[in-house]
């Protein structure tokens, strides 16, 4: 039988037969496009591996369940927060399930971007004639790019999962973490070896690259070596990636690609934009000046638009990360953070003054930078006391929605993309993109696997992101190198997984418990309720609870992750503090 493909628009469902969620029947229509007739030409191609991204917007419409904001918040660095209901992010920061069939959107839509990747790679060959080798070189290196990563994800989430490499409907058990690897592994370096040698910009705004495939082989070789204690990453054909294969690799991603850190780490954040950067003190003072989000430091990120939503109203052209970082009940008080959201993921208290008193990092202008102390930099906001539960007066500056005055009228508007062509709304008005791969954390993980090389500029990666934010040069050494991963990269949703890989997962309970925090206006210290080691031992190393709907269409042939029978959930209620 043909299949059908509608790139665009998204399956009804993706639910057990997960090789086939974006399939049609054929009599549905004899005009759509199926496997004797798509791809045919170039453009049918490009058209194909652009559905295969379209599915992580897709995802961000249920935020709370996005690998990204499940990692941020599972860290040390970040707690629930919210108000008493909004339990999803008090579940993630404690490793408990917040609802039935919860996560169901990470397994749909990464699933739903595997089955299109393995369609676009069973089928490129159909195409009659390219323009040039390199353009499908090009597009084979997006598509086996985005199958390793949306198996990563699945990977890091739930641990083992169904390996599906082809278009069929199938119902598989779980496959190892081994042969899941093997394939990531496999396809990363398919990516690398397809992807033309093209700098940045030359491949094409918000496209994967040769070079994202070199740095992201490196994040799945560190974690998968670091958590299943491996010395090598298998590969699904045979043989092993090595550590010296990878350092080879990132070598040639940081000579080679064009990528490089901007002037100032600051710029990467949207509270520098020409539009708020004038009235916001902090970034005036230091002469902040965004880089947009297309710039030489971003290797991979979910790109955003000023459209709202896709025309099937499936894919989310806006960020919703910001909504649900954003400050509660806000006014003028609040600028340049005056973008009303839910108050999710407080910054903890520990991160601020480990940053703070840290000798390595006197004068890190990055602690500024990234971390907003709400009592000192908007002492006139009020917050909204009636509804904030854990909130430790720390908002985490990166990801966080950001207003801007139009002089001319004298209005305040609730989101800076109004002036870029968006709306100004704190929902669809969020344009900033979501940033899975920076080039400074190329630099830091060459640092680690080659214990401090000289690399770049002169410098070893971690001195040299170091330099950026006006610290002097320090001998390697691995705590020093876990410091600076954790406070160039905080509220990135990398630090769960370096904590994972590393061993160090007891430094969650370390740096939560006792953190102060207010909860509707009663003032307290931050409590777990539940053994959070003792959790992170029963789900055997952090995995979540496959959505109970797999399970349960299964019929037996998905088993349930250890650690997640009753007594796990999370519901309104189950704070452990006392409220007015």
């Amino acid at each position: 039988m043909k299949k059908n493909f509608l790139y665009i628009i998204a399956a009804a469902a993706c639910l057990l037969l997960i090789g086939g969620c974006d399939d049609f029947l054929d009599t549905q229509s004899l005009t759509k496009k199926n496997t004797s007739n798509f791809p045919i030409n170039e453009t049918d191609a490009i058209q194909m591996v652009n559905g295969i991204y379209g599915v992580m917007n897709s995802n961000i419409k249920n935020i709370t369940e996005d690998p990204f904001m499940l990692f941020d918040l599972a860290s040390d660095d970040r707690l629930g927060g919210g108000s008493q209901s909004n339990t999803p992010a008090q579940a993630a920061d404690r490793l408990m399930n917040s609802s039935i069939s919860w996560l169901e959107p990470c397994w749909k839509y990464r699933y739903m971007g595997i089955n299109r990747a393995n369609s676009a790679l069973a089928t490129m060959d159909n195409v009659q004639s390219w323009s040039s080798d390199k353009m499908k070189g090009q597009l084979l290196c997006e598509a086996y790019f985005l199958r390793a990563f949306y198996y990563f994800n699945l990977a890091q989430v739930f641990g083992s999962v169904p390996l599906v490499l082809t278009t069929d409907p199938v119902n598989l058990p779980k496959s190892t973490p081994d042969e899941i690897y093997a394939q990531i592994a496999s396809d990363l370096k398919a990516a690398i070896a397809n992807g033309p040698s093209t700098k940045y910009p030359d491949f094409g705004e918000g496209r994967v690259s040769r070079w994202a495939a070199e740095g992201l082989m490196a994040r799945v070789w560190l974690f998968y070596t670091g958590f299943y204690k491996k010395s090598d990453l298998p590969l699904a054909e045979g043989g092993s990636v090595t550590k010296d294969q990878v350092v080879a690799w990132l070598e040639d991603c940081i000579q080679n690609s064009g990528f490089g850190l901007v002037s100032d780490q600051r710029n990467l954040w949207p509270y520098s934009n020409q539009w708020t950067a004038p009235d916001y003190p902090y970034a005036s003072e230091n002469g902040l000046k965004w880089e947009t989000n297309e710039n030489k430091e971003i290797m991979f990120a979910v790109k955003m638009g000023n459209a709202g939503y896709s025309d099937s109203h499936d894919e989310m052209r806006f960020n919703r990360l910001p909504e649900y970082y954003g400050l509660r009940k806000t006014s003028e008080d609040a600028f340049p953070f005056n973008t009303q959201g839910y108050s999710n993921g407080p910054v903890c208290e520990t991160l601020w003054t480990d940053w703070g008193a840290d000798p390595d990092y006197a004068g890190d202008v990055r602690r500024l930078g990234s971390i907003c102390d709400r009592r000192v930099e908007l002492p006139k906001y009020k917050g909204d006391s009636a509804k904030e539960v854990e909130n430790t007066f720390l908002l985490g500056k990166k990801y966080v929605g950001c207003g801007a005055y139009d002089h001319t009228t004298g209005t305040l508007y609730v989101a800076f993309s109004y002036f870029y062509g968006g709306k100004n709304s704190k929902q669809e008005g969020q344009m900033q993109s979501l940033v899975w791969l920076r080039f400074a954390d190329v630099l830091l993980m060459h640092s680690e696997l080659t214990d401090g090389k000289v690399i770049y500029n002169g410098k070893s990666g971690l001195n040299a992101v170091r330099a950026r934010a006006g610290l002097g040069d320090k001998d390697y050494s691995l705590d020093l190198l876990k410091k600076e991963r954790r406070y160039e990269l905080c509220c990135e949703a990398i630090r769960w997984n370096d904590l994972r890989r590393w061993g160090n997962v007891s430094e969650i309970v370390k740096n939560q418990v006792g953190n102060t925090i207010t909860n509707e206006k009663a003032t307290g210290t931050y409590a777990f309720t539940v053994d959070f080691m003792k959790r992170y031992e029963e789900t055997q190393g952090g995995f979540f609870k496959i959505p109970d709907s797999q399970v349960t269409l299964s019929e037996g042939v998905l088993e349930q992750n250890p650690g997640w029978g009753e007594g796990t959930d999370w519901a309104k209620g189950d704070l452990p503090y006392k409220f007015k």
